[in-house]
Parts: C-alpha cells; structure tokens; sequence
C-alpha cells in the first residue's frame, strides 16, 4: 500500500514537473476567470449611481426617454448581480445532495441573460413601433448629454469584461448587457443630435430598430450556446473527433467507446469515456491515464473519468 502511494506522489510529480517544464501555452482557459469579483463590483457601482442620476434628472425634465433609459440600465444592475451570485455559488463546496457543487448556476444565468437581453431586444422594438404611430417630442440637448454618460459607463464596465468574454459564457452574458446598453447610449446621442438639429422625431424609431437587430445579433450565439450547455450538449470549442484522435494517439489504446462531453459550469468541462487496452497494458495503464487526462487538459476538459476495457473482454461482447 505504501508503495502505491509512493508510485502515485511520484506520478503526480512527474505530470506537473512535465506540464511546468515544457509550458505548452494552450490556454487552460478556466484559469483566468477567478479574480472577476472586483469587475462586477464596479459594474454594478457604476450602473446604479447612473441608473439614480437618470431618475432624478428624468423625473425633474419630465423626460420619458430617461425614465425608460433608466429602467433599461436597472436591468443590467440585476444581471450583473445575478452573474455575480451565480459566479460566487459556482465556487461553492459540493456536498452529498451537490456531488458537483453549484457549478451549473453560471450556465443557467447565461441562458437567464440572454432571455433577458431578448426581452429587452422585443421591449425596444415595441416601443419603437409606438412611437412611430405617435411620434414624441423628445428633448434632444439633455437626452443626448445623459446618453453621452451613459456611453462611458456602460463602455467602462464592458471593457472590464472583455478579457474574459471568450472564456467564460456566464461573463460574456453579462460583457453582452453591458456592450448592448454602450450601443443603445450610442444611439440615443446620434438620435439626440439629429432632433436637436432637425426636429425629425420619428429617426428615434430608426435607431431603436438599428439597436435592437444589433443586439439580437449579439444575443443569439449567447442564447444557442447556454441551451446547449444547459442540455449537457458538447461545448463549441470542443470538437469531438480531435478528443478520440487525442485519446487513440497512445498506442495502450485500442478503441474508445462510450464518449461524453459535457459542460460542468460555463468555465470547466467534463469527460467520461471507456478505453479498450490489451490485457497486458494493464499493469502500467495507470501511467498512459495521466498522460491521456494532461492531453485533454490542454483541449479544455479539466475533468476526465476513464473507464478501462480489456480487448478479450470487448471482442467477447461482456459488459
């Protein structure tokens, strides 16, 4: 028993000996995701100041345009801070109910997110179709200033996600609020400028379209790729057939069977195959499996179970 331990400490040593030594570089991607707590912080600090500035200044204008602008930007407090709970519960322990923790939560809050920005996406488009049948006068000077604001405060906030928003789906959920609220600011300035200029309102319903198949546009892949996750699908940047041919570059490796890929929260992926060795590969199979389980580290399966098949037993069909 002993020796065993001994055999496995040295194994473990020699696999982050090995991974330190050669510094392959391919981008264990779940790695830089862990010190986002202060992003989102400073976010959701920044939106709220803007989403009270707006209120107040909405509220004492009489101005309609600030008061619905407003409750657009609440919308990205709340998606922040949901993001955020989802990000701190995906850390949290697992227990006998949680054999996995709460590691899914960051994948059920980016299907949330993009359900929300679609909500957001159809909320404009109807209050553009309204306000072209009645057109508003808006006060294009102060409309336009508040925007220009909000340009900055919601470009500020993506920009701190932006690192990240390839890495995980749950922070490119809450980069894509953020962009979405920089681009509907945008709007509203070019939009302000121009009633301010020509007193031509009814180029607010324009824009608003604009915006909106803007940001359905960025919504979509978002919402596609949390149901597929959501659904236990095989993550887009995982290509199946580069993790068989992974597995089989080992020559111990006869066949695989049996192969699932699933996501285990936005960030960390999960494997479980059954791999047919020769009966006599069996002695140091233990070996090949950390080499096999350090390759598919690099192809972003942090989390692999192996189950070993004796060719014998494979060809006489026992399970």
């Amino acid at each position: 028993m002993e020796n065993h331990q001994e055999h496995s400490h040295h194994l473990k040593h020699h696999h982050h000996a090995h991974e330190h030594n050669h510094n392959h570089g391919h981008g264990h991607h779940h790695h830089e995701v862990k010190n986002l707590t202060s992003a989102f912080v400073i976010g959701i600090v920044l939106n709220t100041v803007f989403v009270i500035a707006e209120l107040i200044i909405g509220f004492s204008s009489s101005s309609l345009a600030l008061l619905s602008d407003a409750g657009h930007n609440a919308t990205d407090v709340f998606s922040l801070l949901l993001s955020l709970f989802a990000f701190k519960l995906s850390k949290a322990k697992a227990t006998n109910n949680y054999t996995y923790g709460y590691k899914r939560a960051t994948i059920l809050n980016s299907l949330a997110n993009a359900i929300l920005l679609l909500f957001v996406t159809v909320g404009i488009i109807w209050e553009g179709i309204i306000r072209f049948n009645h057109p508003v006068v808006i006060q294009g000077q102060l409309v336009s200033i508040v925007a220009f604001v909000g340009i900055f405060v919601n470009g500020i906030s993506a920009f701190l996600f932006f690192k990240n928003k390839d890495d995980d789906i749950n922070v490119r959920g809450a980069y894509l609020h953020l962009l979405s609220d920089a681009i509907v600011a945008f709007g509203v300035v070019i939009t302000g400028i121009i009633i301010w200029f020509t007193h031509i309102y009814w180029m607010d319903t324009v824009i608003s379209f604009v915006i909106a198949i803007v940001i359905l546009v960025g919504t979509w892949r978002l919402l596609t790729e949390s149901l597929r996750l959501a659904l236990d699908g095989v993550p887009y940047e995982i290509d199946v057939n580069k993790v068989i041919e992974t597995i089989k570059q080992f020559k111990e490796v006869k066949d695989v069977h049996h192969l699932h890929v699933w996501a285990l929260s936005s960030n960390k992926n999960a494997l479980t195959a059954h791999l047919v060795i020769e009966d006599t590969d069996l002695t140091h199979f233990e070996t090949v499996k950390h080499k096999i389980k350090h390759s598919l580290h690099h192809l972003n399966i942090n989390h692999s179970t192996l189950e070993v098949e004796l060719a014998i037993c494979n060809e006489a069909s026992c399970d």
